[in-house]
């Protein structure tokens, strides 16, 4: 059982109602009803989650407060700094009106395969929308 006291726990219980992250929700709910005195068991049925992460859970709250936020922060490019700096230039001279037309230039001119969601996520990190492109 995890122990929190009163302030904590009103802390908890606001930013769960307020925040629009499942993953976070779950560890948030996970501290609270651990808290109130249930067994990890209890937790993962009604979180319909494992024990071992909902044990987890716990821990990470335990060594660090901080720790509700799911720690995914994605994974490196697979352009490198040149590639990208050329790929910008490329899709500032020319349209595509597809995602997957970029993907498939990337291809043909890199061999580096990225998938329609991963190269939107690329390129709205690099600033450029369907609204406003680079």
């Amino acid at each position: 059982m995890l122990w929190i006291n009163k302030y904590e726990w009103f802390c908890q219980e606001k930013i769960n109602k307020n925040t629009r992250d499942g993953r976070e929700c779950d560890r948030i709910k996970a501290v609270l009803l651990s808290s109130e005195g249930l067994s990890t068991a209890l937790i993962s049925q009604a979180l319909r989650k494992s024990q071992f992460t909902i044990t987890r859970y716990l821990d990470d709250y335990h060594r660090k407060k901080e720790k509700l936020k799911p720690d995914n922060g994605g994974s490196e490019s697979f352009l490198s700094e040149e590639q990208a700096e050329h790929l910008i230039e490329h899709l500032e001279q020319y349209t595509y009106a597809h995602v997957h037309q970029i993907a498939a230039y990337i291809s043909d001119k890199w061999n580096i395969k990225y998938t329609v969601s991963g190269l939107n996520k690329w390129l709205h990190q690099q600033g450029s929308s369907y609204k406003k492109l680079f």
